[in-house]
């Protein structure tokens, strides 16, 4: 292997981790499907690898313009509803690191997602902590969000990896694109490999081609397939890929790269490289009736793109991933 680590130090960090997600893993519908520590998404539930832009899909019904004015929201809106429930009930991750985990010291739940919420928190009430968390798994996002016979739904809002594309928008509302994913690769931090094609050369040590892990059924592992010079090591979850990382065993980890920012966020012996080989844009998923909703949010998110709140945030939790790029553009409607 192309790095020179120290295994004593490789399975402290093991155990570390294996403790972290031990914590996160006791809360109430975790959602540690991410890691693979529940059972897989239902098919349909599982984003393509490359997900059509939000503003290609067909059928559009309208444009979901911003609008921001917490000063004069209109009566009998859905944001006077939430307003005056004293509330904004949220969808989100609880084992996602950095993006939404809880953490083991304060028992709070924080992150990337959790930061943009407070910010519409916030605007809606003045108070950034109005936030009802609702923990759930990846299979539990829309449904959250579709109402039962009463017409009532689950949460608000939900902010958990959730990536746009055409078939979410016919059963769901979306934001405008608040965070850019991508399939990233994890390397060691002396690795020279700055992309996934620097990875398709020999091992220098052992003459053989360079072991990149992904998760065994994913399009993540299918992806890998692109790249002939690679040889794919397949494992039941992402953990299980970083135990094989650690042991030295594989060169290299490919995945989400906010999965991945959570692993080199843990070992001091890693690195996320890019750019990303797939495009994942994340958008806040709301329900089909609360286009006003919608319109606000979208306002905080262009509020949050222009007075650098979004690179502050960023800059938090996610520099591990590199300096902040300008934040996604906004693109309203489908």
């Amino acid at each position: 292997m192309s790095a020179l680590r120290s295994r004593s130090a490789r399975f402290a960090l093991i155990a570390t981790l294996v403790g972290t997600l031990a914590l996160t893993a006791c809360a109430p519908r975790s959602g540690a499907d991410d890691l693979g520590l529940t059972p897989t998404p239902a098919p349909s539930e599982v984003a393509p690898t490359t997900a059509p832009a939000a503003s290609t899909c067909t059928d559009v019904k309208g444009q979901v313009e911003p609008s921001y004015s917490p000063d004069s929201i209109p009566a009998g809106s859905t944001v006077a509803a939430i307003r005056e429930s004293g509330v904004l009930r949220v969808g989100v991750s609880a084992d996602t690191l950095l993006m939404g985990s809880r953490n083991p010291l304060t028992g709070q739940i924080e992150g990337f997602d959790i930061d943009v919420l407070h910010q519409i928190s916030s605007a809606i009430f003045g108070d950034p902590n109005r936030l009802q968390f609702v923990v759930l798994t990846s299979a539990q996002r829309l449904p959250a969000l579709t109402p039962d016979a009463s017409g009532k739904t689950q949460v608000d809002i939900v902010a958990r990896a959730l990536t746009i594309n055409c078939a979410r928008w016919q059963s769901i509302a979306f934001s405008t694109e608040y965070y850019a994913a991508g399939q990233k690769v994890l390397v060691p931090s002396d690795s020279p490999a700055t992309r996934i094609e620097d990875l398709q050369s020999e091992n220098a040590k052992t003459g053989e081609k360079n072991k990149v892990c992904a998760p065994a059924g994913t399009t993540t592992l299918t992806k890998l397939g692109d790249y002939p010079g690679i040889e794919p090591v397949s494992a039941s979850t992402h953990t299980e890929c970083l135990v094989l990382f650690q042991q030295g065993k594989v060169d290299a980890i490919t995945g989400d790269d906010t999965i991945l920012a959570g692993f080199a966020a843990q070992d001091p012996y890693a690195k996320v490289v890019g750019p990303a080989f797939s495009s994942e844009p994340y958008g806040l998923g709301m329900p089909a009736a609360s286009l006003d909703l919608v319109s606000f949010v979208n306002g905080v998110l262009d509020r949050m793109r222009a007075d650098g709140t979004w690179t502050s945030i960023y800059n938090k939790w996610l520099s591990v991933l590199g300096p902040a790029p300008a934040p996604p553009a906004a693109v309203y409607g489908r």
